[in-house]
């Protein structure tokens, strides 16, 4: 339902009402001027006295309306805040874990070079490691 519905759902019954009000007024006869009748609104103090109550209404639910709203505004910040925590412990993590690994490969290739390196000194004539390989 939209707002500008709910606010025209109580005039249209206040108007409603109205009418039914008048033509009942129109049909009965007036009495003898014998005795006065009890003082009854007049159809305009009733469609006023029906708006007055579907603004009623309206602030109502608009405030109801403000209220969820915020409520919801709240609630979403909330899960926001929560889920950005966790993404970026995840994100560190994964960091941290990515550097050990990017380290443990530069350390194993290091070692291989090394050992790469000493394996041809040693086939090279005059070189510490080949002389040694040889004793």
């Amino acid at each position: 339902m939209t707002t500008s519905f709910i606010r025209t759902v109580p005039v249209v019954l206040a108007l409603a009402l109205a009418s039914i009000g008048v033509s009942a007024v129109a049909q009965t006869t007036a009495p003898a001027a014998a005795a006065p009748a009890p003082a009854e609104p007049s159809t305009t103090e009733k469609v006023k006295e029906a708006g007055k109550d579907a603004v009623d209404a309206t602030k109502r639910t608009t405030k109801k309306a403000v209220n969820a709203t915020e409520k919801g505004a709240k609630k979403a910040w909330s899960a926001t805040k929560r889920t950005t925590k966790k993404a970026t412990t995840a994100t560190k993590h994964a960091a941290t874990k990515t550097g050990e690994v990017v380290e443990n490969a530069g350390h194993k290739t290091a070692d291989g070079m090394r050992s790469t390196g000493k394996a041809i000194g040693e086939k090279i004539p005059g070189t510490a490691e080949n002389e040694a390989a040889k004793k």
